[in-house]
């Protein structure tokens, strides 16, 4: 085969006026001038990509509080890990955030808080000696907490709640938990047995762990049945949660409640298959939006919070 010479005197070009340009002038960053407002700040970011994707999500959450449209923050157990239960707290006491759910080990830390002022245990320490998640306070008191609410027809969070307010825990100020009590406000443990400690204690009860995840599932499902023209953020779980809105989404579907238009968001700290298939793409094929944001809880649920509540001031 022969390969002649290409003639590159003869390459086409045209003006640079005739090109469509991704960036423009108007939607660079802004220099932050000291003693701004949140406001400003926010507006310095670029107007391009995620900068874009970030002002939407807080314009949603404040379009949500102000059409009384439900604001339903899931999350894993590293949100609280993170210090973030004061932010979460907060948003509850202002009306902002309408249900919480957690995964099982989420409703431990928050437990735990609520206990001691302290959590999260050194794993390869306790892992080496076979004393990991063998603490005796925690297990015993949340299963004893879990099995008296299952007598009452209580779900996971709503009994961990009250044993929280009516209990001896003095730092129960911290907790989402107490908060949601307190405030009327749903909040749903979503158990997966034999991954979190308590399942590991002595007191452990399957049948009461299955009878109070699966009440609140029934009413985290009722929650979303009402999420039309709301706003779902999904805060660093990447299996439960997602797997569990999506069959949430699925049942109010098939009683006929209209949940075509939503947004749905996923702050994380690396891309996980199931948030972006289950939160941020499916569940808005028929309409709304869907977001993926990575960074750190630590930064990012501040800074949603903060833009959130700047707006709505």
């Amino acid at each position: 085969m022969e390969f002649p010479p290409l003639d590159f005197d003869r390459i086409r070009t045209y003006p640079i006026r005739e090109r469509p340009n991704k960036v423009h002038l108007d939607e660079l960053a802004h220099v932050w001038k000291a003693g701004g407002s949140f406001a400003q700040f926010l507006d310095s970011l670029p107007h391009i990509l995620v900068g874009n994707d970030f002002r939407a999500i807080v314009d949603a959450t404040v379009a949500a509080v102000r059409n009384q449209r439900p604001i339903v923050v899931m999350m894993g157990a590293h949100t609280i890990k993170c210090g973030l239960n004061p932010i979460f707290i907060d948003l509850i006491q202002r009306g902002v955030i309408s249900a919480i759910a957690f995964n099982g080990a989420g409703a431990i830390h928050d437990f735990e808080l609520a206990y001691i002022g302290e959590t999260s245990e050194d794993v390869q320490r306790g892992l080496d000696d076979g004393s990991f998640g063998m603490i005796d306070e925690t297990g015993r008191l949340m299963n004893q907490a879990l099995a008296a609410g299952v007598k009452q027809g209580l779900g996971a969070g709503r009994a961990l709640g009250e044993a929280i307010v009516t209990g001896q825990f003095r730092n129960r100020e911290l907790s989402i938990l107490h908060q949601s009590v307190v405030s009327k406000v749903p909040a749903t443990v979503h158990i997966a047995i034999g991954t979190d400690i308590i399942h590991q204690h002595p007191t452990a009860d399957g049948s009461v762990l299955g009878e109070a995840t699966y009440l609140d599932f029934q009413k985290f499902a009722a929650v979303v049945a009402q999420l039309e023209g709301g706003i779902v953020l999904n805060i660093g779980s990447a299996v439960i949660m997602p797997e569990v809105f999506l069959k949430a989404l699925t049942i109010a579907r098939n009683l006929g409640h209209k949940v075509d238009n939503l947004t749905t968001v996923t702050f994380d700290m690396i891309r996980h298959y199931r948030p972006d298939e289950n939160v941020v793409r499916r569940p808005t094929h028929k309409g709304g939006h869907g977001y993926y944001i990575v960074g750190h809880h630590e930064l990012l649920v501040p800074l949603w919070a903060a833009a959130t509540l700047e707006q709505l001031k």
